[in-house]
């Protein structure tokens, strides 16, 4: 599943695909800021120890505190559904 330019997931707006996988550049239309997005292929999203990975991915960024020199820090704002 790629999805096009201009689609909606929830406040997002999907600009461009980055790299491999299901990554994408976003537009937070709430915040009015550019994100990184990533989906959870519906095919895996059936599978609840692949839901329960997607979701343990998404809360080890946020915790963070600190950030490698040369590195962004990523920081994790919503997970959901498309349905």
């Amino acid at each position: 599943m790629t999805l096009a330019a201009g689609t909606r997931l929830g406040p997002y707006e999907i600009l461009a695909p980055i790299g491999m996988g299901e990554v994408y550049h976003a537009r937070d239309t709430r915040l009015n800021r550019d994100v990184a997005l990533k989906v959870l292929l519906e095919i895996l999203a059936q599978d609840a120890g692949r839901i329960a990975r997607f979701e343990r991915e998404a809360q080890v960024p946020a915790c963070r505190s600190r950030t490698t020199p040369g590195r962004r820090r990523c920081t994790w704002w919503w997970t959901g559904s498309k349905n």
